[in-house]
């Protein structure tokens, strides 16, 4: 049986569900625990019946959403096969800089969508986001200008910037500190698995000849119409929080909420704490967590925008060169998934793991950088591993949530973690210049020298949260749960809170 009771500050409300909660210095959760009369314990078996129901409604929608989002602002790379370039007089940087300003749209757009969740239904600004960066999608195809092109590409990356961070605090309000790694993994490794399926999609379109389209417009027309449609699919089904969700019956409900005890860092606040915005400010640990992404993202440069081009320069076809994509996909999809898995299975190894992900990538850009251009093996090998830091994001991403309490705080660190990954894409593809085709080599250079140093950094992060833990523990405050919804306490100010490793 499971020790949690209900908070004793809460016990006094069971008899008057009705009396009012204070959510402005507590989590909604507890209105949950205090209007619950049942049975305040329950069995092991009955919390593996409620987590497996919660796995079912919620990381399908969470997965389908991000290989959407994945899919969409990963077409470039593909449609430059099919006339995108010369269409658009994408010569010289341009091309680069088309992909580098999306990201510049993400930095603008992430923190205004992350605060418009924490205000208003999670689901609905979701929902929202998406249906409009569906239609965003499709005007692609009317861009006949690079001008053009790249208006459309800021305000597509300003409407998909918010999807990452909310499913960060998704994932945070449903979860458990060890589970959440895993969970996290399952929606970030698609990815890589969208990348294993988009290219035949785009192959088939490849082949439309004639009319008053070429192939790669109607590419961005057909992800648009399925981005619009999902996003409809989004308002009705994502389960938000454990408080708001449909589908739990009370007793549900009750143990998804007061599960959470453990955490230290509660379910959900709508009130914004302008302390906690400063708080992050002084806080090294994500600093440290802010700086690794945009190491790590420097290679997503390459990944994301050139590897089809960088194909196609061993001597393929277009088509052939799309196809030729479609290893990478599972290959890096699959150590997506797996790194969370093991970060799941071996608590207090997570930083490890993020750092030896990193080991792919600093292979891959040595090959790349080295190996003579009829190597088409040794060069197609490196192109399929060179994404492997995304397993360690995905372990990142689980690592920042765990590792931050307050409500308020979660969403600031969240979105900042997620502009540290945009600034690294931003500069990445510029490192790549069309005068160092086809070899790049001071484009890999960079990725290799950012590669170790993200490495080195997140070990640094380490024994940062290990001294931390050590200190709390010799000042008599061990790890406790009395705090745990009181959500003006921080992961800094409530003593009992102890750091993931």
């Amino acid at each position: 049986m499971s020790d949690e009771k209900i908070p004793a500050d809460v016990e006094g409300n069971k008899e008057n569900p009705l009396q009012p909660i204070d959510t402005l210095h507590h989590d909604e959760a507890l209105k949950v625990l205090a209007r619950y009369s049942g049975e305040a314990t329950w069995t092991e078996d009955e919390e593996k019946r409620l987590r497996r129901k919660i796995d079912r409604k919620l990381i399908p929608m969470l997965c389908i959403t991000y290989g959407l989002q994945y899919y969409d602002k990963a077409m470039l790379s593909q449609a430059a096969l099919f006339g995108l370039r010369e269409d658009l007089e994408l010569t010289g940087n341009r091309y680069s800089f088309s992909s580098a300003i999306f990201y510049l749209g993400f930095i603008v757009g992430s923190y205004p969508a992350v605060l418009m969740a924490q205000r208003w239904p999670i689901e609905r600004v979701a929902a929202g986001i998406v249906i409009v960066w569906g239609g965003c999608l499709m005007c692609s195809a009317a861009c006949e200008t690079w001008k053009a092109f790249y208006v459309q590409r800021f305000f597509l990356g300003f409407l998909e910037s918010g999807i990452s961070p909310m499913f960060m605090l998704v994932v945070g309000g449903w979860y458990k500190k060890h589970e959440q790694a895993l969970r996290m993994g399952a929606w970030y490794c698609c990815t890589g698995y969208v990348s294993a399926v988009s290219p035949l999609i785009n192959y088939g379109l490849g082949h439309i000849k004639g009319g008053s389209l070429n192939s790669w417009q109607y590419m961005y027309l057909v992800a648009g119409v399925i981005t619009v449609v999902w996003g409809v699919v989004i308002e009705f089904f994502l389960p938000p929080d454990p408080i708001r969700a449909r589908g739990f019956n009370e007793r549900e409900r009750y143990i998804a909420v007061a599960r959470m005890r453990e955490n230290n860092s509660g379910v959900r606040n709508t009130h914004f704490k302008v302390a906690q915005v400063w708080e992050t400010l002084i806080d090294i640990k994500f600093w440290i967590i802010f700086s690794t992404a945009f190491l790590i993202m420097i290679a997503n440069g390459p990944v994301s925008t050139f590897i089809p081009i960088i194909i196609s320069g061993f001597g393929f076809n277009p088509l052939n060169s799309l196809l030729l994509t479609l290893p990478a996909g599972v290959v890096i999809g699959t150590i997506e998934i797996t790194a969370p898995y093991i970060a799941y299975k071996r608590p207090g190894n997570r930083t490890w793991i993020i750092a030896i992900c990193q080991i792919g990538t600093i292979i891959a850009s040595i090959l790349l950088w080295q190996l003579d251009r009829s190597n088409r093996g040794g060069l197609l090998f490196a192109c399929y591993i060179l994404a492997s830091f995304g397993g360690g994001y995905a372990v990142l991403m689980g690592l920042q949530i765990a590792n931050t309490a307050g409500y308020t705080k979660r969403s600031v660190t969240s979105s900042g973690i997620f502009v540290g990954y945009c600034l690294g894409n931003f500069v990445g593809p510029l490192l790549f210049k069309p005068e160092d085709h086809p070899v790049y080599a001071p484009g890999f250079i960079a990725v290799l020298i950012t590669s170790i140093a993200a490495a080195a950094l997140i070990i640094v992060y380490r024994f940062v949260c290990m001294w931390e833990n050590k200190k709390r523990d010799k000042a008599g405050t061990m790890e406790g749960f009395e705090h745990a919804y009181e959500d003006d306490l921080t992961d800094m100010t409530n003593k009992q809170f102890r750091y993931e490793l």
